[in-house]
């Protein structure tokens, strides 16, 4: 990558002003917010999923993966480069490790160690198990952890994780290539499920298993040959409990889900969403769960629900017509503002992140984004929208030209002018 500083694309007031009303730019891929690829070919670079913190503490330090290829599922030889671009020095990139466990959608599970200010970590394999790398950036200190992790605690302690070799077997794109699953013949296995990690000892316990989710209340259409599984993860903002989707597939391919919470020892299951539709979700705080959802409060098709964390704890629908009702979902700090996406749309594939202001209704595109139509499927380019620690700075994965999949950074400190 060249060191050369690429400068933001400049906007005027007015233009700012008018995308505020709600109207998009007209020029695809324009936008009128302060926008640059961060990255560049011939390597491709990508980040993956919306809820983890790509922006370390500061702002200045963006992590991503490189890859030379596109277009293929990953194979078990296939290695991909961790790193960081520094904001402050051209976008430098700036090498810090490899793995070969991971996915086009959400990556090897990258992340900056939440409660750290330094620590990078990520998913890998080594022989015959997946496990966790630990890196601090300042000093050059690792470890492994003998186990891989999804969601981590606020306070870095803890993570849970599925089992990748189930995923895998039953949703390829999500899981990695390199190990079978052990238990594909068993539709509900005692020995699989989910796993509380110790990020300090490395120490991994099964604390629910599909055997018991499977057992847990009603499971929609249920039929013979369903196989159940564990699927995205995500710690409440204590730390005190974590939501999982529970998903099971039909021999026809056909998946449903239900939303589950429980304690971190796998006790006090609830089942929040049970009518077998329910797909990307954040936590608001504790309490709350902000979730896609379909056939719900008179609405047949998919909206954008808030849930109290109880079973079925439906509360109200959010942002109907106007919040994308199918897109990545992420509260900005203060919980005034959803950071939201789009798939491809119309005969142009346009993909628009955008933010929505719950107190007035009032959507502000991002911009929009051109997916080429090989982008499908398992190794599509979703934007994925990730915000930074104060909220001004958004990345997405996005295609840039012939150069393939790219970070682009999006600078949305025009819209809160009072926050420093």
């Amino acid at each position: 990558m060249k060191k050369t500083r690429r400068s933001f694309l400049g906007t005027s007031a007015a233009v700012t002003a008018s995308l505020i009303t709600g109207r998009s730019p007209a020029d695809p891929q324009a936008t009128a917010f302060p926008t640059r690829f961060i990255t560049r070919g011939p390597r491709h670079h990508w980040f993956g999923y919306y809820d983890k913190f790509q922006f370390d503490v500061t702002g200045r330090y963006v992590l991503g993966m490189q890859v030379p290829f596109e277009h293929r599922s990953p194979q078990p030889d296939d290695v991909v480069e961790v790193g960081m671009v520094d904001l402050q020095d051209g976008d430098r990139w700036i090498s810090l490790g490899q793995s070969s466990a991971w996915n086009w959608q959400q990556g090897c599970m990258l992340q900056w160690l939440p409660g750290s200010e330094s620590t990078v970590v990520w998913n890998d394999r080594e022989g015959d198990r997946f496990v966790c790398r630990v890196l601090d950036v300042k000093t050059d200190r690792s470890r492994t952890i003998p186990f891989p992790v999804y969601s981590i605690s606020p306070d870095g302690r803890t993570a849970v994780t599925p089992d990748f070799r189930r995923i895998a077997d039953v949703r390829p794109g999500y899981g990695y290539a390199g190990l079978p699953d052990p238990f594909a013949d068993d539709p509900a296995p005692a020995e699989s499920g989910i796993f509380r990690v110790d990020m300090k000892s490395g120490d991994a316990k099964l604390i629910l298993s599909l055997k018991q989710i499977a057992a847990v209340g009603e499971i929609p259409d249920a039929e013979p040959g369903i196989k159940h599984y564990f699927n995205h993860l995500l710690l409440s903002p204590s730390g005190h409990r974590f939501i999982a989707l529970h998903r099971w597939r039909y021999p026809d391919g056909r998946r449903l889900t239900r939303m589950i919470t429980a304690a971190l020892d796998g006790s006090d299951i609830r089942i929040v969403i049970p009518n077998g539709y329910a797909s990307h979700f954040i936590w608001r705080d504790d309490d709350h769960i902000l979730s896609q959802s379909r056939n719900l409060l008179g609405n047949s098709n998919w909206g954008d629900f808030l849930f109290q964390d109880r079973t079925d704890g439906i509360l109200e629908e959010v942002g109907h017509g106007v919040l994308d009702p199918s897109g990545h979902l992420t509260y900005l700090p203060g919980n005034n503002w959803i950071l939201n996406d789009t798939y491809p749309k119309g005969s142009e594939r346009l993909q628009t992140p955008h933010l929505y202001h719950i107190a007035s209704g009032r959507r502000i595109d991002l911009g929009s984004f051109h997916l080429p139509p090989q982008y499908t499927g398992e190794w599509r380019v979703d934007t994925h929208p990730r915000q930074s620690r104060n909220g001004r700075m958004v990345c997405i994965d996005a295609v840039n030209g012939d150069e393939g999949r790219q970070l682009c950074l999006i600078d949305i400190s025009s819209v809160f002018p009072e926050q420093k």
